[in-house]
């Protein structure tokens, strides 16, 4: 398949870039995988798809206030980092802007020399791996020094740094949100619970491969960047009990699918592991765990387009699409929700 067969025209003007104040209150597209068939609802209304003995599965990761600005040592110019993951330690890879001031051996200073960084080296795709010296604590450090890590579209300023977070975030190590998930609410959540639907946990640190643009003509060329996840037994337990039993396992979020798909056999069955993930999902491929997923609108050529038309089918994906801009939805990270069923 080709990249531009994931197209489809956006106005600029519906790109969300600010979150609505009321989380459970964003719009609500459902989907029918099967039919077609396009529903207009408020998130709220997704405890109705939810019944009893469904397992709703949530990715807990917390974003870390990961761009960084400083300057080379000596020098005046404005150095950006993004921290993308953890190496090792102290050893990060990172995005840098301007790329062509910082090459091995540089030294970057952060807030008059509360954290410095060392490049140690620059990989194949231009990232770069540094290692950051500092007294004290990384993370209190980095809390005083950083900035939450919004995508380029978003231009407005971020007032409220945990509108940027799910209210159940608690794992930290990610360079973005996992935005299906910024729609929740505490009070929902336990209403879904008490309707009773298991909610089981994971962790994917979602790094900015996720985001990042499809440049090959053949979709299959393209290599998705790693990330790091976690499953416990618990979680698999869980997952594992409920599709046994009949129950639908709900996705929140495509990072979440991928992690199931990734850690599942041929035949369905979560194994508890952590590691990397590099699954790319595009369509032909073949789910083994997920049932339904709430998800939000994604970018056009992205991979998490062609993720959840690997699901419902490109052609329903892409109506679904014109539907939701023809009906002025909210795009992107703080936008709108979508449920395929």
């Amino acid at each position: 398949m080709k990249t531009e067969d994931f197209y489809y025209e956006l106005p600029e003007s519906l790109i969300a870039q600010h979150p609505i104040d009321n989380r459970e209150a964003s719009r609500m597209l459902v989907l029918d995988k099967k039919t077609g068939e396009i529903q207009h609802k408020i998130f709220k209304n997704v405890l109705d798809y939810l019944n009893k003995g469904d397992c709703l599965v949530l990715n807990d990761t917390r974003v870390i206030p990961a761009r960084l600005f400083g300057s080379r040592e000596g020098k005046d110019e404005k150095i950006e980092f993004l921290l993308l993951r953890r190496v090792e330690n102290n050893r990060w890879e990172t995005l840098v802007r301007p790329g062509k001031k910082v090459k091995p051996s540089s030294r970057i200073v952060f807030g008059d020399g509360l954290l410095k960084a060392d490049v140690l080296r620059i990989e194949e795709d231009g990232t770069r791996i540094v290692e950051f010296i500092y007294d004290g604590i990384f993370e209190e450090i980095l809390d005083r020094l950083g900035e939450m890590p919004l995508p380029p579209y978003i231009k407005e300023r971020l007032e409220d740094r945990e509108r940027y977070q799910t209210v159940y975030s608690k794992n930290e190590g990610s360079a973005a949100a996992p935005t299906a998930g910024l729609h929740f609410t505490k009070e929902l959540l336990k209403e879904i619970e008490e309707k009773g639907v298991n909610i089981v946990f994971l962790t994917l640190h979602v790094g900015l491969g996720t985001f990042r643009p499809v440049k090959v003509e053949n979709i299959e060329e393209h290599h998705m960047h790693e990330e790091y996840f976690e499953v416990s037994v618990e979680a698999a337990d869980k997952i594992n009990t409920v599709k046994k039993s009949g129950g639908r396992i709900v996705a929140v979020g495509t990072t979440t699918v991928r992690t199931l798909e990734t850690v599942a056999t041929e035949e369905g069955i979560v194994l508890p592991s952590k590691g990397w993930t590099n699954i790319f999902i595009y369509p032909g491929y073949r789910f083994k765990v997920i049932d339904r997923l709430i998800t939000n609108f994604h970018l056009p050529e992205s991979t998490l387009l062609m993720l959840v038309s690997a699901l419902a089918g490109r052609e329903n994906i892409l109506d679904a699409y014109n539907e939701a801009v023809s009906k002025n939805y909210r795009f992107f990270s703080f936008g709108d929700a979508m449920l395929i069923k």
